[in-house]
């Protein structure tokens, strides 16, 4: 298991402007409280057979409690680089230890009159056993790309998750 780095409202982050870059820091909460933009990371994890990780949030989370989501992920840490803050966060959600980096793709500007964040798209493939970190996964499974395409009318997703999918699917042309 993958060691565990303090997951509190008192965590540093990055405040940065519309170009990502920093322009000063906040603690998480105080930058959730007052809609700073920020950094966050989502990674597409896919095990062994091509099926993409899916999970409902647990009802404790800051933000979108109890929702779906097809991506693991979180907040970028002060200092942090978004491919240290990939790795990091999908070792502790997906509750492995020793994945490649994750790959990334693409970053875009999510924002929300209430949410506003860098968002940095990767993906990585998972050989090992998950066992997700039970603080921030309630449920999950691996559901093929057919299976997930299903079930987004269906479930209640995470928005910046969606987004970031949706902006996933145009980047590859489909």
């Amino acid at each position: 298991m993958a060691e565990q780095k303090p997951r509190s409202a008192d965590e540093l982050l990055d405040i940065v402007d519309e170009q990502d870059r920093v322009v000063g820091q906040a603690r998480r909460g105080d930058a959730m409280a007052r809609g700073l933009r920020h950094r966050c990371v989502f990674v597409l994890a896919r095990d062994t057979d091509g099926r993409i990780f899916v999970h409902r949030r647990t009802p404790e989370k800051i933000v979108f409690p109890s929702l779906y989501d097809m991506f693991v992920g979180g907040v970028v840490g002060a200092g942090e680089s978004y491919e240290d803050a990939a790795l990091r966060e999908a070792e502790e959600e997906l509750g492995v230890s020793g994945l490649p980096r994750p790959v990334p793709l693409f970053r875009f500007l999510y924002g929300t009159p209430e949410h506003s964040w860098w968002s940095s798209v990767h993906e990585v493939r998972c050989v090992l056993p998950v066992d997700p970190q039970v603080e921030e996964v309630a449920w999950h499974t691996f559901l093929t790309d057919e299976e997930l395409e299903r079930r987004l009318p269906e479930w209640e997703w995470v928005p910046d998750g969606l987004e970031a999918y949706r902006r996933l699917r145009e980047w590859r042309g489909r």
